[in-house]
């Protein structure tokens, strides 16, 4: 029996990098998976794949800034799967990254709105179901810029975000632990995804605060990790191995933001 059997799992940001990978890790251990994502291609060939592999997985479309959309995709899930166990706010972008003086208001928006009102409204949504189960695991993807490191140039709003999320978890792991609901966060440091390609920078060089290690680091495979290890470490605070685990946040970074 896998360490998720009989849960269902619903996934923002599903269809590639870590919620792929953490989608594939949970339907290995049994859960059913709803990937929420707005990329329908690649999130059919990921439900594709956990099919092949003999799990279960739908996809719905979902704008994770919309509140009807959130709403419409939580609801999805639980009329096809019958409840909701684990809910994973994982879906967002590194948006713009500029000279705060350059950095427009409206690409500070859209960070914000992706990865903080996002996470908000996913939980919003989803809590009232886990309360109905009598419990479950939340799960949000931070970061390690905005919480332990500041040395990613023209970052200012994507790491205002991933701050927000932190804070935001430790709130509701006290408000929701009376209803047996335990509320985590992974922060990763670098991970092998295709976020990075989807990041517009704009003359960060002359911020002049990017940190370079003249040897390299000493971390963990030089602090570099890929999906999986992300995957992992939610399958933990995910199952029951971690039922005494709430408001902390977990670095996934082979402890590489130590040394910065």
């Amino acid at each position: 029996m896998g360490m998720l059997e009989g849960k269902v799992a619903f996934i923002t940001g599903g269809a590639s990098g870590i919620g792929a990978g953490t989608a594939r890790r949970f339907a290995q251990e049994g859960a059913r998976v709803m990937i929420a994502d707005v990329q329908a291609e690649e999130g059919a060939r990921v439900c594709d794949e956990i099919a092949r592999a003999g799990g279960e997985a739908g996809y719905v479309d979902c704008n994770v800034s919309d509140p009807e959309a959130v709403r419409a995709a939580v609801a999805a899930t639980v009329s096809r799967f019958g409840g909701l166990d684990i809910v994973f706010a994982n879906a967002g972008i590194n948006g713009v990254w500029a000279p705060i003086d350059e950095l427009q208001p409206g690409e500070w928006d859209r960070t914000l709105d992706i990865n903080l009102r996002g996470t908000y409204l996913t939980v919003h949504f989803a809590v009232p179901h886990l309360k109905a189960r009598g419990g479950g695991s939340i799960l949000i993807t931070s970061s390690v810029n905005g919480t332990r490191t500041f040395s990613s140039p023209g970052a200012s709003a994507y790491s205002t975000s991933k701050a927000g999320q932190v804070a935001f978890m430790k709130m509701i792991a006290l408000e929701l632990g009376r209803h047996q609901i335990r509320c985590n966060a992974v922060c990763p440091g670098l991970i092998h995804t295709h976020i990075g390609e989807r990041t517009e920078q704009r003359h960060t060089e002359e911020i002049g605060i990017e940190v370079e290690l003249p040897q390299g680091s000493p971390a963990l495979r030089g602090g570099e990790g890929d999906p999986v290890d992300v995957a992992d470490t939610c399958l933990f605070l995910a199952s029951d191995l971690g039922r005494h685990v709430s408001g902390v946040e977990v670095y996934v970074d082979g402890g590489a933001s130590l040394l910065r």
